[in-house]
């Protein structure tokens, strides 16, 4: 179904290239693929499928064919169902296929041993890749590309550690093939400027150039963000990822500096990679600062999404960053809007409303709108398939938290389904799966009851980190106040509260809640917009302040009698360590935080745990990034 807003004037249908198609034809059809491109982000999805598939029916052909396939990929992890991931293997291997025939031919192995002892053979490295032609150059990159894709899919699909390593194997191929043209581009850029030719050499075109950049900085991001311990590993083979190099090369496609609020490349002059450039740089400002602070920089975000979006009106992705960074400044009422207009400009992929329903389902969290949070739950339980179990459980515990009784039994209802939607990626469960899962069992063992579900729900999809102060104060805190007031009843007597099961880990989640909410109150986020109608007063921080603290030291004291969420105390810790960063207590802070990074049981009877504690790794990126920023003088 055609969408039913217009393209940008801007967007015009190239000419096909004439004749048949042969090997050193196949950059004429980049602006082809640049048009399918922009047809895609403008939000006519089906019509960028249908233009691939017209201009290369034999599917042979270098760009449209790994073009075609990256679509198919894009569809298949929105979807995440095996037919449609299937697909997208079957599309990538076509076009990795093709890319192959394009490839330029290693020598023979007698002749390669040779090159290693006379470089001027040019049979491996940088002398290699400047011996190729220029399409032969776009063939290695295209490789790459599909080699990395492939990787990806294959290991969402395959859901076994045997795929896991050969997959992992393809993208350490893909790397070294990005470090390569690296280094090729460095070497042709500082020849061109030792001979005064400028700061690039002009005879590598903008394509292949926004394509290295791509690539190299997507690469160097990825190993950035592994956990310290995989990280040793992959060194071992002497991969490392600096993340500012990576965001700085990504930042090249664009000609985007802190400076200027306007690109150094125009559209005119940019490669077909660079909105990939943009769309990359979007995701690690707004989706992956939930796991990590350097690097991060909220402004340079919306510089980029500005300028897309006024390419790209109707542009789904671009609306979906525009909500997004408003729910990272603690505006999530201004994000609705965007994701509600997101919505509407499409159609043709209804998984992308699946995304939307998502994000709509935490901004009503942090708006402690329960009802309509529980509409998009609905929606996602009835429709989406990323992970039918977590939806599962968002719907219950929001109709637990509206609380009539039919709503309760349709809660019951589906928290006993939960354990059977679990799926597995790489033969691994999914962590926030089996968070979900062991609350389902706390709940059937508690007698059908659970403490706070919905707002320890929402800390985790970082509701009340981007909820605003108001909400805190008058909705959050007083939740969490009758809870505490119901336990205080009880505090004499434990074995009186429900039959004597769940009053220390009922204790311990409401005080860590407590003192949670009390640190955004006292330090908020700090990419967060003050409301300057309320600003905050310092006597009303101070004492946020102190409460927090006090919340915080009560799990801790009482951790050792928690029967059940034995993560509390290890998030507990990394809250009380990024309190007191916030406050200015360095060495107070790095000492909380590290307790956690030892990887060693801080129960006083570890035995007591079974296996690891909920959401640990998460917690062992988050706690990595932390330390990371805290050595850097940078807020958490």
């Amino acid at each position: 179904m055609p969408t039913k807003y217009p393209l940008p004037a801007w967007i015009q249908e190239p000419q096909a290239p004439k004749g048949p198609y042969s090997q050193q034809k196949a950059l004429e059809d980049v602006k082809g693929i640049a048009y399918a491109l922009h047809l895609f982000l403008a939000s006519h999805m089906l019509e960028s499928e249908e233009y691939c598939i017209k201009s290369d029916p034999k599917k042979e052909r270098l760009y449209f064919a790994t073009g075609y396939g990256l679509i198919q990929c894009v569809k298949g992890f929105m979807s995440f169902e095996d037919q449609d991931l299937l697909a997208a293997i079957t599309s990538v291997k076509q076009g990795n296929a093709v890319a192959q025939q394009h490839r330029k031919r290693n020598a023979a192995l007698p002749t390669r041993l040779v090159g290693l002892v006379i470089g001027s053979l040019n049979t491996s490295g940088v002398g290699f890749y400047k011996s190729m032609s220029a399409v032969e150059r776009h063939a290695e990159l295209v490789y790459a590309e599909s080699l990395f894709e492939k990787a990806l899919v294959g290991i969402a699909y395959s859901g076994d550690w045997l795929a896991f390593i050969k997959e992992a194997l393809n993208m350490r191929t893909a790397f070294n093939i990005y470090r390569q043209l690296g280094k090729f581009l460095e070497e042709a850029d500082a020849a061109a400027q030792a001979a005064g030719k400028g700061p690039e050499d002009k005879s590598i075109d903008v394509h292949l150039r926004s394509g290295v950049y791509l690539g190299v900085g997507m690469s160097h991001l990825i190993l950035s963000m592994l956990p310290s311990k995989l990280l040793t590993l992959v060194e071992l083979f002497g991969y490392k990822g600096d993340r500012h190099i990576g965001l700085n090369t990504l930042y090249r496609a664009g000609g985007w500096t802190a400076e200027s609020s306007e690109p150094a490349v125009t559209s005119e002059h940019e490669g077909v990679r660079r909105t990939i450039c943009d769309m990359a740089l979007i995701i690690f400002h707004l989706v992956l600062s939930a796991f990590t602070f350097e690097g991060v920089d909220m402004g340079m975000a919306e510089k980029i999404i500005n300028y897309n979006i006024n390419r790209y009106p109707n542009g789904v992705f671009f609306l979906f960053a525009q909500g997004r960074l408003k729910l990272c400044r603690g505006q999530p009422a201004d994000a609705l809007q965007y994701y509600q207009r997101a919505m509407d400009v499409q159609d043709q992929y209804r998984n992308l409303h699946h995304i939307m329903f998502w994000e709509m389902a935490v901004s009503n969290l942090a708006l402690w709108d329960i009802p309509t949070s529980l509409e998009c739950w609905r929606h996602l339980n009835a429709e989406a398939t990323w992970s039918k179990a977590t939806y599962a459980y968002g719907t219950a515990v929001c109709l637990l938290e509206v609380g009539g009784e039919k709503d309760k039994e349709e809660a019951k209802v589906l928290l006993r389904k939960v354990p059977e939607l679990r799926q597995r990626i790489a033969g691994k469960s999914i962590p926030l799966e089996k968070f979900v899962a062991r609350k389902v069992r706390k709940f059937e063992e508690q007698g059908d009851r659970l403490c706070l579900p919905t707002l320890e729900l929402s800390y985790y999809f970082l509701g009340i980190a981007h909820a605003p102060r108001v909400v805190i104060e008058t909705k959050m805190l007083p939740q969490i106040e009758s809870m505490l007031a119901k336990l205080s009843e009880h505090s004499s007597d434990p074995s009186k509260y429900y039959n004597g099961k769940g009053f220390w880990d009922d204790l311990c989640l409401s005080r860590f809640l407590e003192g949670l909410c009390l640190r955004y109150l006292a330090y908020p986020d700090p990419d967060a917009v003050a409301d300057p109608t309320s600003p905050p007063q310092d006597a009303e921080c101070a004492a946020a302040e102190a409460r927090a603290l006090a919340a915080f030291q009560v799990v801790l004291d009482h951790a050792s009698q928690i029967q059940y969420d034995h993560f509390l105390l290890y998030y507990t810790h990394f809250e009380l360590g990024r309190l007191k960063a916030c406050k200015g207590d360095k060495e107070g802070a790095k000492q909380h935080l590290e307790l956690i990074q030892t990887g060693k049981p801080l129960e006083v009877a570890p035995a007591s745990r079974k296996g690891k504690y909920s959401m640990e790794n998460a917690l062992h990126v988050k706690t990595h990034a932390a330390l990371e920023a805290l050595a850097n003088d940078r807020r958490l």
